[in-house]
Order: structure tokens, then C-alpha cells, then sequence
């Protein structure tokens, strides 16, 4: 696991995040970043099964508990603790911010990472550039991804706001990933649309939430090697104009802790296109 090694130069002692998906990827480098930077960070993750033509690194990565990353966060002096939780179901989402008050304090910083994602398509014989074959879109594909990208993410800002407003809290973050954009995403046609849904989600979070000291934006990142990349990836990337960097999970987080600073008051309701 590639998780970042220089301490990045935010201050944010006395702050706490909640991170979903934290257990590997963009999740796990965030988690070790912000504490890294002083936070107390709650790692929300579930472990989860891929079909065996998905590749093998990012199987396992999607299928191992958070105690890696907990231990790189505990060896460095950080604060962590971890809760495994199924975002689909909706009671879930108080008792992760009940389980961090009681950890670490009351959550500022909110970073929706996590998703419910299948690779589904119109046509039911779509291929991705990594060899998988998407499935016919369905109830059960269109929930699954739902559940979790838009609705879980929407209920977690909700309950971020409904505690920050009623401590009279002043400041506060919230991290949106998204991946798709206005065109679609075809091959994973119900990750894209509900991640256009927490895109829109979060937008009304910035301008609703922005009295209470709140920001509130989305990261797009680029190509993100998480165990997926492969030789087709790579060279469809060096031949696509608007693609240039295939990154590690690290790189992102350094952009999720920059505005999770006092140093990002003045960003939000934005998309934040990586490339």
C-alpha cells in the first residue's frame, strides 16, 4: 500500500475527520494525511468481494480491513480509530458520528470517499480497458451504487450539518470524489450518474452551509492507480488529449488536505478537475 511519508504542511490539530472508504486507495492515503497533519481521523471502510476477472491487487485491497492503515497512522503518533460499516443501510450513519464523539470528538471534516460501485451499461456487453465486462443495468445495479455514492453520501452531510449547527460550530469541511462528468460514464453508467448526484449534493452543501463557516467541494482525480492500472490503461492514457498523469492515492490526499486547511477558506462549491 502506497500511503504518503513527508508530513504535509496543514495545521489541523484539534479538528476530526470522517473518512469513508478508508480502508485502501484515495480513503486510506487521506486518512494518513490528515492525521498526519494533526487530525483525529475515523476510518469508516466495508470490506467487499470482486468478481474474479477484476484484477487481483485491487480485489484484495477492496476485501482487507483498515488495521494497515491504522497502524501507519498510530506508528507516525497519529490519532486513529476504525468502524466497519454498510453504508446502505441508513442507521449506519449517526452511529459512525456517535462512535467518533466518543473517540475523538465532534467531526469537522467529512471526506465522502466511499462507494457502492458496479460496473453496469445500457447495452449489457460493454468491456472496460482492464478486461472486465460490465453487466446489464438493473434495480440491483442502479441501488447498489445509489445507496451508497448518493444517498449515503447525502445522509452523511446531512448529519455532519445537523451537528455542526446545533454546537454552533464555525468551521467545517466537507470532500466530495467524484469520476464521470456531464458526458457519462458509459461502461459504469449508474457510478457515473450517482456520482453526478453527490456532485449536486455537495454544491447545495457549500451555499447552504456556507453561514455556518462550512466548505464544502469535489475532487475529480486523474487515472488513480489503486491497484486497477494496467498496460491497456496506460497507453489509452498516452493517447487521450484531456488525460496526463496516471496517479498514486497519495497524490490525491495531498490535494484532500490542502482543502481541508485554513488555507482553503476561500474554496468551495467547486469541482476540482485533477489532471
Amino acid at each position: 500500500m502506497h500511503l504518503p511519508d513527508s508530513p504535509l504542511p496543514y495545521d489541523l490539530n484539534g479538528h476530526v475527520a470522517l473518512i469513508t472508504g478508508a480502508n485502501h486507495g484515495i480513503g486510506a492515503a487521506t486518512a494518513v494525511a490528515l492525521a498526519g497533519c494533526g487530525a483525529g481521523v475515523l476510518l469508516s471502510y466495508l470490506r467487499t468481494s470482486d468478481p474474479e476477472d477484476f484484477p487481483e491487487p485491487y480485489r484484495s485491497n477492496r476485501a482487507r480491513t483498515a488495521d494497515e492503515v491504522l497502524a501507519k497512522i498510530h506508528s507516525r503518533g497519529g490519532r486513529g480509530v476504525a468502524m466497519e460499516a454498510d453504508l446502505r443501510h441508513t442507521s449506519v450513519v449517526p452511529r459512525l458520528f456517535d462512535f467518533a464523539e466518543a473517540e475523538l470528538g465532534p467531526v469537522d471534516i467529512l471526506v465522502n470517499n466511499a462507494t457502492g460501485w458496479v460496473a453496469d451499461t445500457f447495452t449489457s456487453d460493454g468491456q472496460h480497458l482492464t478486461g472486465l465486462r460490465s453487466a446489464g443495468l438493473s434495480a440491483a445495479t442502479h441501488d447498489q451504487v445509489f445507496s451508497v455514492d448518493a444517498r449515503g453520501g447525502a445522509l452523511l452531510i446531512a448529519e455532519f450539518a445537523r451537528r455542526h449547527i446545533a454546537r454552533h460550530a464555525k468551521w467545517g469541511r466537507i470532500v466530495g470524489l467524484t469520476s464521470g462528468g456531464p458526458l457519462g460514464f458509459p461502461t459504469e453508467v449508474s457510478y457515473g450518474a450517482a456520482k453526478a448526484a453527490l456532485e449536486n449534493y455537495t454544491m447545495s452543501a457549500a451555499f447552504e452551509l456556507a453561514p455556518w463557516g462550512i466548505t464544502a467541494n469535489i475532487v475529480y482525480p486523474p487515472v488513480t492507480d489503486t491497484g486497477w492500472v494496467n498496460d491497456a490503461v496506460r497507453e489509452h492514457v498516452k493517447r487521450t488529449p484531456e488525460l496526463i498523469h496516471i496517479v498514486g492515492p497519495d497524490e490525491v490526499a495531498q490535494v484532500i488536505a490542502f482543502l481541508s486547511s485554513d488555507l482553503a477558506r476561500l474554496i468551495t462549491a467547486n469541482i476540482i478537475h485533477l489532471r
